[in-house]
């Protein structure tokens, strides 16, 4: 079975031995960004690659890029293949949380039209806490076949957010926590607030008080106060620096409501440009 949004922690144990899995250890701390790779060293799940959010899931940032800009689809695909990911791979991703930066992966696997991706619900904690394997092993890597098809439709830029937050046609999510979309605190970025016309929908609304999603019905009970019927097709999701709104993308998939979009350059990227409109408070 193919497994496209989550899998579960025993499913996920089962298929260790596949030799079609290509599975992904994506942990990884923004205050300390060399953490994820040194505790992947110390152990991870059996046959897992250590994915870097800046060295591998990023493109080096420009002045207005934002943070974590999304690296050209062909060198992508080149790192890709260098982890040894075919056409045909089961890819999983995991972290230790939340998921945040398993759903960068995933959603990255997803824009270059691949399929076969899910990410490890309940991530290492539930993993661990069923005591399931881990290893300090690292694999010897082998040449993959992986072959980008970049999907262009699932991304939007900065003028695409600006006509959907004032289009009532159009939503676009915030998936970031509330305190920063009212502009309350700015830890990261230069200027506090959000998009005119956004709406908060932080992306921890999707877990319970496991870090594993909320099933289907519930995350679609979630999304529908933010959405008002407006399909998702019709939204574009963002955040600090398009990371944890990859998250809000996978739990919209999950919850049967696919085709958002991204956009990643995101708060970072927004609000280094002083002629875009910015909006504090709770009102959208």
């Amino acid at each position: 079975m193919t497994h496209r949004t989550l899998i579960s922690a025993e499913s996920l144990h089962a298929l260790l031995d596949d030799a079609g899995l290509r599975l992904f250890d994506c942990r990884f701390d923004l205050a300390r960004p060399d953490d994820g790779r040194a505790r992947y060293a110390e152990e991870h799940l059996p046959g897992a690659i250590y994915a870097d959010l800046n060295r591998d899931l990023s493109a080096p940032p420009t002045p207005g890029s934002g943070r974590h800009p999304l690296p050209a689809p062909e060198t992508l695909e080149a790192r890709l293949r260098s982890w040894g990911v075919d056409g045909d791979s089961q890819v999983v991703a995991y972290d230790d949380a939340n998921g945040m930066y398993a759903a960068r992966l995933w959603w990255m696997l997803r824009w270059l039209g691949h399929e076969a991706v899910a990410v490890l619900d309940g991530g290492l904690r539930r993993w661990m806490q069923l005591d399931l394997p881990l290893t300090d092993e690292v694999r010897p890597l082998r040449q993959g076949n992986f072959t980008a098809r970049p999907q262009r439709s699932l991304i939007a830029d900065a003028d695409a957010v600006l006509a959907a937050a004032s289009d009532p046609g159009q939503r676009v999510l915030d998936a970031r926590a509330p305190e920063r979309y009212r502009g309350e605190i700015e830890p990261i970025d230069a200027v506090a607030g959000h998009v005119p016309g956004a709406r908060n929908h932080p992306f921890g609304l999707s877990l319970d008080t496991h870090d594993r999603f909320l099933q289907p019905d519930a995350l679609r009970a979630g999304f529908a106060s933010r959405l008002d019927e407006v399909p998702a097709a019709s939204a574009i999701a963002m955040c600090g620096s398009g990371v944890t709104a990859c998250h809000l993308l996978l739990a919209l998939e999950h919850a049967g409501r696919p085709g958002a979009r991204l956009y990643p350059g995101s708060w970072s990227e927004w609000s280094s440009d002083p002629g875009r409109p910015v909006r504090t408070g709770s009102t959208p």
